[in-house]
């Protein structure tokens, strides 16, 4: 992740109850025209752009209207259709503050990355071993191959703080919580509001 050089300024996408995690895909398809222009733009720059969660009717004064963090990713597949339109599939890569919305053909914003770091480090083993613990928890009951799939992949990720997104972009639905979780800092507290959901079980 280091390695990226995220951008100071992109267009965002804004998308009602839709909330992007770092280290999650969104399957887009691209219609409006304002938005296959950004696109264009995106694909001929850095090819990163954000989502942010429209919190109401779309106003001219985007900061009352959209949530104030969202996730910037990046472009990991695009194919233009025969209309003109787009099908795309954007690679969550970090929590983002908007701190500026900038005149543009579409919605555009100054932004700031807000790094995920999981603390204290010597708590690492044991922040995995529960959410491992809360994904065997909120996959009981479903097919044994799926189940094993998502065994194996919570075993293979070695930091905390992806692991608690990764769950929380395939197992949270709720656009309400999603967004909540997204806004939480703190990579502890967003995994200790994680285990205790999904061993308490979604929908209670």
């Amino acid at each position: 992740m280091s390695s990226l050089n995220i951008p100071r300024t992109c267009g965002v996408m804004l998308l009602p109850d839709c909330t992007l995690f770092p280290h999650g895909g969104l399957p887009l398809h691209l219609f409006e025209p304002r938005y296959r222009e950004m696109l264009a733009d995106t694909l001929a720059g850095t090819c990163f752009f954000a989502v942010g969660r429209l919190t109401g009717k779309e106003t001219k004064k985007l900061e009352r209207c959209v949530a104030p963090v969202g996730t910037v990713g990046l472009v990991r597949a695009s194919r233009e259709l025969d209309d003109g339109t787009s099908n795309l599939l954007l690679h969550g890569v970090i929590r983002i503050r908007f701190v500026e919305w900038l005149q543009a053909p579409y919605p555009m914003a100054r932004i700031e990355p807000i790094p995920s770091i999981f603390e204290p480090e010597s708590q690492t083993r044991a922040a995995l071993e529960a959410l491992q613990e809360a994904a065997e928890a909120v996959t009981r009951g479903m097919p044994a191959g799926f189940r094993e799939t998502v065994t194996a992949m919570t075993s293979q990720i070695d930091d905390p703080s992806i692991l608690a997104d990764v769950m929380a972009q395939q197992f949270l639905h709720d656009a309400n919580e999603r967004q909540t979780l997204l806004e939480m800092e703190s990579a502890a507290a967003r995994i200790a509001w994680i285990c205790k959901k999904f061993e308490a079980g979604l929908n209670e």
